[in-house]
């Protein structure tokens, strides 16, 4: 049987079955995003709904999305009047083919009243009567929120506004906001603390500057401070605060702080007065019955034996792991009740303050495991130094502090010699046999302070005055010590803005050629105006610089200023000349003092050969070879380096020969007296003999009279200064004198 031909629809048909099955798919499309949109969709025809989505039937309360079709969309508005006042703001939008956007409140089926977000879009914008599209969000969570936000910003306000306490926030520790407590406290206007520092309410920089220490430290742990200051009102006069303070967000400082205040200055002098008769109250009692006092001193050394056995039981908290004597912790809790026995019985107490000389050689050459073992028997042999009530403590490193109850002056002494016989005799570490030698610091109760922390700080300098004095020895604290500490402190605080705000200058002194008598180089010398401190000298203010560390960029600075002086005097007409600049100890050991060299030469466009750099003989024989390396790069780079105070240390001629320097500069204690000390004539003549025979030049500084000139120049001396030509003089001086020669 033949199969019959298969049968092709008509062309017209099929186009027909092609557009009816796209439009089924472009109907599953539509459908799809209705059903899945995170909002509700709906279409609006003659004010009636034809059609909406799932979400819009649950915003409104309907179970499906047949639900609401066929229905008014006035029903959703509160009235009647919100929707035609709806129509009337969106109509005149949506017939220009534009999106209306807005925020309402809708009726919910039940009847409940909701914020709703609203986009709506006409369908046809030529034909309005096709109907709209909107879109509905429910945002009355969000309206609730914003709501709850402003009011717990108004109650926060309430709070500030009507607070008995001072509040204020400060951010950078400048004043964002603060209540009206807070400026009454201090004696401000309203609003006159706004964007004002913290510092103003304290009473000096370093209150300030211990306040910062004191209270920040514990904001980025998430702690909070709480403690008492005196502070300052706007009129100057002190008031005793309560001060509680924390970071509104210990993970970003940067947030600010808030700080509470509270005036306590008649608690504190009622407290004060409390203290006195309490006082008065004992001495009264002590003064009547001895029995009494016995009584007392046996409670508290009960006290006492109950709180070490206590201290024992906790051993590994309070007790140095490597040496076995108490640590800080305990140190402190004993020095404190050693006091207030020694304060109720008016007895003396002595606090000595030891550090190790030059311990760190012991760990750099033999290794820390030497240096412990050291460290753990020369504890035990303190220990063999002191009577049973008396504490020897490791503060840490090579420190040790001792606490001795019942010590004057006297006793505090005889202590201190025993300790550094013991320190003294020969320690057998493995194959190594080592002497050690003790700086110590001894500050005494009552005189030197009433509390332990200002007992140690005064043992603290003191020790370093014995470390000053040449070591291996004692020193009591002396409030010229404490002047001088003082001192040392106010130059360093004032030292560290002095170049910013333009403090430091630099001085000329001029270099003349014996020779020709023409000025041949100029030392630059730094000097320092305080508005304050007036002029301070550079043998009181390098030192505390060195100490610092702020040599380093004064240093760079002083490098700086002086070649582009010289540039300037050149591009000015002067004649090149050399300029010499000191180096610091801390300078020249400065891994980058070369390249920083290099650096400042190219910035000023100046040759090498115009900079002569100028080293003590005892800094470059601290470290012989090192400086033998720094020197060599130097000179490689076309610097010249010059020994200053040549003849006043202990040079080793041996090395001095290796040294690549161009010059040696002759002491002003041996030009001063060289018309009529025969050694001094002797010595210099030898240094200008010595410095010829190895192909140096000499210059002698502090010439101060034609006598001493002739002299120099009979003896072959190259060049000179001293105040004979010139003082040192500021820059446009300098170029004055200069001109001046050459007439």
């Amino acid at each position: 049987m033949a199969t019959p031909p298969e049968r092709t629809a008509p062309a017209p048909a099929r186009a027909a079955t092609d557009v009816n099955a796209q439009l089924l798919h472009a109907l599953r499309e539509r459908d799809v995003i209705l059903e899945n949109a995170g909002v509700g969709i709906v279409f609006v025809k003659q004010r009636t709904i034809v059609r909406c989505n799932q979400r819009y039937a649950e915003i409104y309360g309907f179970d499906d999305p047949l639900g609401p079709i066929g229905t008014s969309s006035i029903a959703i508005y509160p009235s009647e009047r919100d929707f035609k006042q709806l129509g009337a703001e969106a109509y005149p939008i949506l017939a220009t083919g534009q999106t209306y956007k807005t925020e309402r409140l809708m009726r919910r089926r039940s009847g409940e009243l909701f914020w709703c977000s609203l986009t709506g879009r006409l369908i046809n914008a030529d034909d309005p009567a096709d109907g709209s599209i909107w879109i509905v969000d429910d945002i009355n969570e969000q309206k609730q929120a914003q709501s709850e936000l402003q009011t717990v910003t108004h109650q926060q306000r309430l709070i500030l506004d009507h607070s008995m306490v001072g509040i204020v926030f400060l951010r950078d520790r400048k004043v964002t906001q603060c209540n009206r407590s807070f400026e009454a406290l201090f004696g401000y206007a309203p609003g006159e603390l706004a964007g004002s520092s913290s510092r103003q309410w304290y009473l000096t920089d370093e209150d300030w500057n211990e306040a910062g220490r004191r209270c920040y430290e514990p904001f980025s742990k998430g702690l909070a401070f709480e403690g008492e200051m005196l502070l300052r009102k706007k009129d100057g006069t002190a008031v005793h605060c309560e001060v509680r303070s924390k970071a509104i967000d210990p993970h970003d400082l940067s947030q600010g702080s808030i700080w509470i205040t509270m005036d306590i200055t008649a608690r504190k002098n009622a407290e004060s007065a409390l203290v006195r008769a309490k006082d008065e109250l004992e001495h009264l009692v002590d003064e009547r019955t001895q029995q009494l006092k016995l009584t007392v001193s046996a409670l508290q050394q009960k006290v006492l034996e109950q709180q070490q056995a206590e201290a024992h039981i906790q051993q590994l908290a309070h007790y140095d792991s490597l040496t076995g004597l108490p640590n800080r912790v305990l140190l402190s809790d004993r020095a404190h009740q050693a006091l207030e026995i020694a304060r109720r019985q008016q007895e003396p107490l002595a606090l000595l303050f030891l550090d190790l000389d030059h311990f760190k050689n012991v760990n750099d050459s033999l290794g820390h495991r030497v240096g412990d073992e050291l460290l753990a028997l020369l504890a035990q042999r303190l220990k063999t130094a002191v009577r049973e009530q008396d504490t020897v403590s490791r503060l840490g490193g090579d420190e040790f502090i001792l606490v001795l109850p019942g010590t004057d002056a006297q006793g505090a002494a005889h202590v201190a010699t025993k300790v550094m016989a013991l320190a003294a005799q020969a320690f057998q570490i493995e194959h190594n046999e080592l002497t050690v030698t003790p700086s110590i610091g001894i500050a005494l109760y009552p005189g030197d302070g009433a509390d332990f922390d200002t007992l140690c700080r005064c043992a603290d300098i003191a020790m370093y005055r014995a470390k000053h004095d040449g070591r291996n020895n004692f020193r009591f604290f002396t409030g010229e010590m404490q002047a001088q500490s003082v001192r040392a402190l106010q130059l360093e605080n004032a030292l560290r803005r002095a170049l910013e705000r333009e403090q430091l200058s630099l001085h000329y002194q001029p270099q003349v050629c014996l020779r020709t008598g023409r000025v041949i180089g100029a030392e630059a010398l730094l000097r320092w105006q305080h508005p304050e401190l007036g002029h301070v000298s550079p043998a009181e203010f390098i030192p505390v610089a060195e100490t610092s560390g702020l040599i380093l960029p004064i240093g760079e600075w002083v490098l700086r200023s002086a070649a582009l002086q010289l540039k300037a005097w050149m591009e000015a007409g002067m004649a090149p000349i050399t300029i010499s600049v000191n180096l610091s100890s801390v300078q020249f050991r400065h891994a980058d003092l070369p390249a920083l060299v290099s650096r400042i030469l190219d910035e000023a466009r100046l040759p090498p050969n115009l900079l002569e750099l100028e080293l003590t003989e005892g800094v470059a024989m601290v470290d012989p070879l090192g400086a033998i390396a720094v020197m060599n790069d130097l000179h490689d780079r076309g610097v010249r380096m010059s020994i200053d105070d040549f003849g006043t240390g202990y040079s080793s001629l041996s090395y001095l020969k290796k040294f690549r320097i161009y010059k040696l500069k002759i002491d002003q204690s041996f030009v001063r007296d060289i018309t009529d000390d025969p050694e001094d004539k002797a010595i210099v003549s030898a240094i200008i003999g010595m410095a010829a025979s190895l192909g140096l030049q000499t210059i002698a500084e502090g010439v101060e009279t034609a006598g001493q000139l002739d002299h120099l120049r009979a003896m072959g001396c190259d060049e000179v200064q001293g105040f004979h030509f010139s003082r040192p003089v500021p820059a446009d001086a300098f170029a004055a004198f200069v001109q001046a020669a050459l007439r």
